[in-house]
């Protein structure tokens, strides 16, 4: 059997966490996570699902503040005796120390395909770039940011309608396999590592609540893209009649008659736009202190006209 410490946070890495607690291969002896907080001004604090489930299965849970600086929990990590640690979207930088303690090694599931979109945002990255094709890798962890030896790999098609938390989904659903046929390669040396080429390394950045203000001046392509990958995260807006509009669904449209940020056509379909290039139909919408609707439900009881402008 394969002891395991499994290092993650956000629900995406609970399909990875499910299949481990639950494979006869496997002894998962910690999960490792960061402490939950409120999301919004006032709300309670809910416990996350992933540490949930670990007390769930009388799995020990460590919740640091900084892995890294925390000696007490690194030298009972040490007792464990693990054969792999498991990090996935866990948010924390590890230490040497902590890279060396398991016997074979500690491996890092990463949502791209490495060495492109190295860092914390590589899912909405590729869909904010048009991407086609993204995947998820997995690597030995080394101090240098996802920068380590790849072990195994899988692509996976980004539609030209999906957003990131359909791909977010995706991946969620494809990592457990992946992560299973790299420890067992590994545990049963069958598996070769590849160095990364860091001449063809790209990094990510954090998305900027500033990001979300829908700038017309862009082409309808470009704008897509943006909505598709910021959906739910940063959700893009754009304002009305000094009111903020939350876009949530969009098709790009070729048309070059129009002014930019032009309301140019309306109908059962959508809200048209005009762009800097094409045009933009807004599907889907969730207006100011209202919820998510059809964009020609809310084009009907604002009144809007064609002629009209967003902001």
């Amino acid at each position: 059997m394969i002891k395991i410490v499994f290092f993650a946070t956000p629900d995406i890495a609970l399909d990875s966490f499910n299949f481990f607690i639950n494979s006869p291969d496997y002894k998962v002896l910690a999960l490792i996570t960061q402490k939950a907080r409120a999301q919004d001004r006032g709300k309670k604090i809910v416990e996350r699902k992933i540490t949930k489930i670990a007390k769930e299965k009388n799995i020990t849970v460590f919740e640091p503040d900084k892995i890294s600086k925390e000696q007490t929990i690194i030298d009972k990590l040490k007792e464990m005796k693990p054969d792999f640690f498991i990090t996935f979207a866990f948010g924390q930088i590890l230490s040497q120390e902590i890279i060396d303690i398991p016997k074979f090694a500690t491996i890092n599931l990463h949502a791209s395909l490495l060495p492109e979109y190295r860092g914390a945002n590589p899912i909405a990255s590729a869909i904010i770039d048009g991407k086609q094709e993204t995947g998820i890798t997995t690597m030995k962890t080394v101090l240098e940011l996802d920068a380590g030896d790849i072990c195994l790999q899988e692509k996976i098609k980004i539609t030209p309608e999906m957003n990131v938390i359909e791909l977010m989904d995706k991946i969620s659903k494809l990592s457990p396999l992946l992560l299973d046929k790299t420890l067992k390669g590994i545990f049963e040396d069958t598996l070769k590592t590849i160095p990364q080429d860091n001449n063809k390394a790209t990094f990510t950045k954090k998305l900027k609540k500033e990001e979300k203000i829908i700038n017309w001046n862009n082409s309808a392509q470009t704008l897509h893209n943006k909505i598709r990958g910021m959906y739910q995260i940063n959700t893009n807006q754009t304002t009305y009649n000094g009111k903020i509009i939350k876009i949530l669904k969009t098709e790009v449209i070729e048309e070059k008659n129009g002014n930019i940020g032009e309301i140019i056509d309306i109908s059962k379909d959508g809200i048209v736009v005009k762009c800097l290039e094409n045009a933009l139909k807004l599907i889907s919408v969730k207006p100011e202190g209202k919820n998510e609707m059809k964009a020609f439900d809310w084009a009907n009881g604002a009144r809007i006209q064609r002629g009209e402008f967003f902001k």
